[in-house]
């Protein structure tokens, strides 16, 4: 069974899998004691901080491991800001951050501090010279991930750095997803990822933090990994992890290339083989093994469920598989499609067939899903009819409001406009995009007297 979801968490690589159960042999003892058995588990934790700290590009003192990924962001930013108080309260974050970062954010500002929400373009990047205008003398801490995690669109991490290095700023990079394919270029200051990523055991976070870097670590103190990451270290995890990251390291140049070759089929393919898909994030400056697309008419959660029957795993970012009801925050960011939203991220040793397989399936479950939820297959011809109609799709979910426009926009002449009523936070992002993929003209959005949004639509097509 085809399993497409390494974004989510990678399979467990066989170097780390060799290395968990060996070091489970001689790793069990405290590193922090003196006799023979905590000696040689204290020899195990430094070859692996060594092994590590050199896959990221810094010094061994500068790393440390934490539980997870998201403990390493929210230990990073807390000490950050802490440490650099005096300085200011303001923190700076591109708006498609992981939660972690946002979350971290969000405490922040509740606490009384700054947070400044850098935008994104319609690929997912910051542009590097807005984000730069974002730093100011009160800014304590800026946050910019190395690439996303949704649509593996990459960041321009060095000409942040620089201008953080300008603006006298420390930069906190989150290398979670492509920590895996090789180290971060830049000058940054700070940089977490987290094992499972990249196909080390899950519970195994990295924090490095630059020699230079104001830090001071928030909690209790504790004696271990510098008292940044508080408790026993996992050591059979961590040696399996450092192991695994330099595995998949001396295959990342052969395997990103085999990798890219497929997603890009995937990138081709999937337009001409299903009507009416937009491909998301950056076409060229993007991690190799990841492709998302947006599929019209189609509900997410019935989309994921069907293939996942037909054998292949997927995630998506639609708010038709959030228990929220909302898109995710990443595709709002960029203003693209968010319904039947599908995320495609390979594993090491994706073959060419499992790829045409889903490319094989993949118009049929569309077709099927669409044909259920009544989706037209085609704008009608335009029939003498009202200037102006108002469709009513308040209380009904993603994709709903959009197949109901699409529906009706016949049934105006040119120049006449369509009303949809809506109270789905998706149709925000949905109806715009559906405009610009059949050549209709978005007019705008208004409150709505009986609730929700009114959104109108132009004929122009």
């Amino acid at each position: 069974m085809p399993y497409f979801d390494a974004a989510s968490a990678a399979p467990l690589h066989p170097v780390a899998r060799q290395a968990l159960l060996a070091s489970l042999d001689e790793g069990w003892a405290d590193p922090a004691r003196l006799y023979k058995e905590g000696r040689r588990a204290r020899l195990l934790l430094d070859a692996a901080r060594e092994a590590a700290a050199e896959a990221v590009g810094c010094r061994p003192d500068e790393l440390v491991f934490t539980p997870s990924g998201t403990r390493a962001v929210h230990a990073g930013i807390s000490g950050s800001l802490a440490g650099r108080r005096r300085v200011g309260n303001r923190l700076v974050v591109s708006a498609v951050e992981h939660s972690s970062v946002l979350h971290t954010a969000e405490t922040h500002a509740a606490a009384g501090g700054a947070v400044t929400e850098v935008p994104v373009g319609r690929t997912g990047a910051v542009d590097a010279e807005g984000f730069a205008a974002a730093l100011d003398s009160r800014t304590a801490l800026a946050c910019l991930q190395s690439a996303n995690h949704e649509v593996g669109t990459e960041q321009p991490v060095a000409e942040v750095a620089e201008a953080c290095r300008a603006a006298d700023v420390p930069l906190l990079v989150d290398a979670a997803q492509s920590l895996g394919w090789g180290p971060v270029e830049g000058g940054w200051s700070l940089l977490t990822a987290s094992a499972h990523k990249w196909g080390g055991p899950a519970g195994v976070g990295l924090l490095a933090v630059r020699k230079g870097v104001r830090f001071a670590p928030q909690g209790p103190s504790d004696e271990r990994e510098s008292g940044r990451a508080p408790g026993f270290e996992n050591l059979p995890a961590i040696v399996a992890a450092a192991a695994s990251l330099r595995a998949v390291r001396a295959e990342a140049v052969t395997e990103g290339a085999r990798m890219q070759a497929l997603v890009d089929r995937i990138r081709a393919r999937v337009p001409e083989l299903v009507p009416d898909v937009e491909v998301v994030g950056a076409p060229v400056r993007r991690l190799p093994h990841l492709v998302t697309f947006s599929c019209l008419y189609v509900d997410g959660e019935t989309l994921l469920h069907e293939l996942d029957r037909e054998g292949f795993s997927v995630s998506s970012g639609s708010s038709c598989t959030s228990s929220t009801l909302t898109p995710s925050h990443v595709l709002r960011a960029m203003g693209v499609l968010s319904e039947g939203n599908v995320r495609v991220s390979l594993p090491a040793g994706t073959t060419a067939e499992d790829v045409d397989r889903f490319l094989d399936v993949l118009p049929g479950v569309v077709a099927g899903v669409r044909e259920r939820l009544g989706a037209p297959a085609a704008t009608p011809v335009a029939a003498p009819g009202p200037d102006s109609l108002v469709v009513d799709a308040l209380g009904r979910r993603c994709p709903i409001p959009v197949i109901e426009l699409a529906k009706v926009i016949g049934d105006v002449p040119v120049g006449g406009t369509v009303t949809v009523l809506a109270d789905d936070a998706a149709a925000r992002l949905d109806i715009p995009a559906w405009c610009e993929m059949r050549g209709q003209e978005y007019v705008g959005e208004s409150p709505s007297e009986g609730g929700g949004v009114a959104y109108v639509v132009r004929r122009v097509t």
